[in-house]
């Protein structure tokens, strides 16, 4: 049996949904080793081998070692697919810098606050206050992404890039807010996200958090701070 030379690690709700979704987009070969996060998983010493940080994900690609997110996406996109999925300009490679950055510095944390104590926490154990912080915080960023996708279909422009991929990655937890007074977003989310790599992806997510044990959700809040 040939091993695939892509291998992804990190369990699917993680943040290695991200990676999952851009080797699906990619029509990727690649193992998947869904290491689980904290001191049964990432914590361990084979894994911090890999990734010193502790977090998820991380890939290794024929033996080159690659982690955070969405450098990883980044890197298979220009990889793969330079001048469709990744920008073949100079210009549109900024662009596609630009939103990924931006989406880990403005909106990234916020999201997750607003997902753990609108979905993923217990109704009994959410917390309406830091709710309502959340959606506070990502109130401005929304404006300038719906503001960003109101003439265009995409962030850079006609088609679906990596840019695209990285942003719609990072807030798809968002799809189950009311985005109704950000209707550019709310379209251009649903769109992203019901591509069939998406899809793909979004159920390897969807089986983790069926099955994953309340106290790790619990976890996740604690040491993130959430």
């Amino acid at each position: 049996m040939i091993m695939s030379s892509l291998k992804i690690y990190g369990i699917a709700r993680t943040r290695a949904f991200r990676a999952l979704w851009i080797a699906k987009e990619l029509g990727l070969d690649y193992e998947h080793i869904p290491v689980e996060i904290g001191e049964a998983g990432a914590r361990q010493p084979d894994y911090l081998a890999i990734n010193p940080n502790g977090r998820l994900p991380a890939i290794n690609d024929s033996g080159f070692v690659l982690w955070e997110s969405l450098a990883i996406t980044l890197y298979l996109a220009k990889k793969h697919s330079t001048g469709r999925l990744y920008p073949a300009t100079l210009e549109g490679e900024a662009k596609a810098w630009q939103w990924s950055l931006w989406a880990v510095q403005e909106v990234d944390r916020g999201v997750n606050i607003w997902s753990l104590h609108a979905v993923r926490l217990p109704p009994e154990e959410r917390d309406p206050q830091r709710r309502a912080e959340a959606l506070k915080v990502i109130e401005a960023p929304f404006k300038v992404l719906d503001g960003a996708l109101a003439s265009r279909p995409y962030l850079i422009g006609d088609d679906f890039t990596v840019a695209d991929l990285n942003v719609s990655a990072v807030i798809s937890r968002a799809i189950d807010m009311d985005l109704s007074a950000r209707p550019h977003l709310g379209d251009w989310l649903r769109r992203c996200l019901e591509r069939p790599a998406a899809r793909e992806a979004r159920a390897l997510r969807a089986a983790a958090d069926a099955q994953v044990p309340l106290e790790v959700t619990r976890a996740i809040a604690r040491h993130n701070r959430l």
